[in-house]
């Protein structure tokens, strides 16, 4: 199966993205471009440098341990504030973290894998092993969520008939901002809601996911 062709599972609500590969030089650019694809289809583009560097240094080990050629399963799942990364191979001769010194590169995969993930380890299969890390996507849900807004006020600003010709200035945008607020709330208080409630839930939700971020 080539990576065009690699599909997105959907089972019982679980998304998960296969591609399998060959454990070869060659073949790393076209891995990192794949992952890079799934994860702005899934809204996750803020830490793809992060997902791309980590498949490269697991790739990149199989190839010097087990085997140039090796026939290899990249897995990458979202999870609710993480991305999961899996690479599957047929060996089962599990990766250990060298104390490396200064000037020696045997080693540094892993610890730059323990450093700039959640967690990261092995699992033994039936057919070899999976060495998978989890790499936060904090930075990716603060930039969806700015994606969001901007294309709620583009959509707003149509509704609105405003000149769709002339790019706004930013004192435009944040009156903009205030006029979708005050429309909202307006919404609920036909509906019977509470618009103080819902303003006070919108402050906690921004200042946890700032916080967050």
């Amino acid at each position: 199966m080539s990576f065009s062709e690699a599909g997105v599972d959907v089972e019982a609500g679980r998304l998960r993205c296969v591609l399998p590969f060959e454990a070869a030089p060659a073949e790393l650019r076209l891995l990192r471009a794949a992952v890079r694809r799934t994860l702005g289809r899934w809204g996750a583009a803020a830490v793809a440098d992060e997902a791309e560097l980590a498949v490269t240094e697991l790739a990149a080990n199989v190839i010097k341990h087990v085997g140039e050629g090796t026939a290899a399963t990249l897995v990458l799942e979202p999870k609710e504030d993480r991305i999961r990364v899996e690479l599957h191979d047929k060996s089962h001769i599990v990766p250990a973290v060298a104390r490396a010194g200064c000037d020696e590169l045997c080693g540094r995969g892993l610890h730059l894998l323990t450093a700039m993930s959640l967690d990261w380890g092995t699992l033994l299969t039936a057919t070899g092993k999976a060495v998978w890390c989890e790499i936060s996507l904090r930075p990716a849900l603060h930039c969806v969520c700015i994606q969001r807004a901007a294309a709620v006020l583009d959509e707003y600003r149509r509704a609105t008939r405003a000149d769709a010709a002339v790019v706004p200035t930013y004192a435009v945008l944040e009156a903009t901002v205030t006029d979708v607020i005050a429309d909202l709330l307006h919404w609920v208080a036909a509906q019977g809601g509470d618009t103080d409630g819902v303003l006070d839930r919108a402050q906690i939700r921004y200042e946890t996911e700032a916080e967050a971020a």
